[in-house]
């Protein structure tokens, strides 16, 4: 705990002085993003970071692997899905990104298994994406398997977001872009979805 007051801290004493008209004007006339990003909630992968964003520039929402679960308008609990429908429908952003990457927990405990103690949760909220297992083709030269299917849980993600009516008549009006991203942890280079493969971004 004494870590993170630390870290208020110095965001008192420097982030704030420089940065308080930015949020005093998000405080008076409220967020308006115009991105909003689905991500993993993996503690080495920052959208806000990755991106080079500020306060007020993306709508976030994280969970395991980045899934986005396909639209299921039922009494279940549905937070992701809670914060489509705020993002897109309320704050009408203009596009919606899809941030995978690379050494994800939630990936490799579809592929291999989740761990007995993330059996409650994690393992029933992979299944989501299970269908892309099986017999699997050779990878692309220089691609191992965890990264494949860290590159398809992305498409998965981008294939349920147009299952939410709002979203495709959207996408439709021109109103909202989808889009597909792959960070890796290890090089730091961000590759983006163009038609059927992942291009590091130049």
């Amino acid at each position: 705990m004494d870590r993170l007051l630390e870290g208020y801290r110095r965001f008192r004493a420097g982030v704030w002085p420089a940065d308080r008209a930015r949020y005093e004007t998000l405080s008076i006339r409220g967020q308006r993003p115009e991105t909003l990003v689905i991500a993993c909630s993996d503690s080495r992968v920052d959208p806000q970071t990755v991106f080079g964003a500020g306060p007020g520039e993306l709508f976030e929402v994280r969970n395991v692997a980045g899934l986005v679960p396909p639209y299921t308008p039922d009494a279940g609990y549905h937070g992701t899905s809670a914060a489509l429908e705020f993002g897109v429908r309320v704050l009408k952003v203009r596009r919606a990104v899809v941030l995978g990457h690379g050494q994800c927990g939630g990936v490799r405990a579809m592929v291999e298994g989740a761990p007995a103690e993330a059996r409650d949760f994690v393992k029933p909220w992979m299944e989501i994406a299970a269908h892309v297992l099986g017999p699997l083709q050779e990878p692309p030269p220089g691609v191992d398997i965890l990264s494949h299917y860290e590159e398809e849980v992305v498409r998965v993600s981008l294939t349920n977001l147009a299952t939410f009516p709002w979203i495709a008549e959207a996408v439709a009006a021109g109103r909202l872009a989808l889009r597909g991203f792959r960070f890796d942890i290890l090089t730091g280079v961000l590759s983006h979805l163009e038609g059927d493969r992942f291009v590091p971004v130049e």
